[in-house]
């Protein structure tokens, strides 16, 4: 019988970004838990909501509670389509062909820069 293998916060994607609504960076991790910390620096919210991620499964194993899966082990293929109208396909279509690059490339940078 194979060992169960022991879930550690690394098994699950932990999310932070900036909310210019709370004017701070702000951390999740799901599914398992929500906005749950917030702080200044962007590192300073990792290290709040790793400890935090921590805690969420020690008190877990602890009850017995199943944890649910964790989000980290999906793969992407870094494909997907995107539908938008006409008007808007045609405006990014010049932008990208007035930056000498494919709609694809330019698309793909304009989203990176999120």
């Amino acid at each position: 019988m194979k060992k169960q293998r022991k879930v550690t916060n690394r098994d699950y994607l932990r999310v932070v970004e900036w909310s210019a609504e709370d004017k701070c960076f702000v951390g999740s991790a799901p599914p398992l838990i929500g906005r749950c910390c917030h702080g200044a620096t962007e590192g300073a919210v990792l290290k709040q909501l790793t400890r935090i991620v921590d805690e969420w499964i020690r008190l877990a194993e602890q009850d017995g509670t199943p944890l649910p899966a964790a989000e980290r082990a999906e793969s992407y293929s870094g494909r997907f389509v995107l539908r938008v109208p006409p008007p808007v396909h045609q405006a990014l279509s010049l932008k990208a062909r007035a930056a000498g690059k494919s709609l694809n490339a330019y698309c793909a940078e304009k989203l990176a820069g999120l």
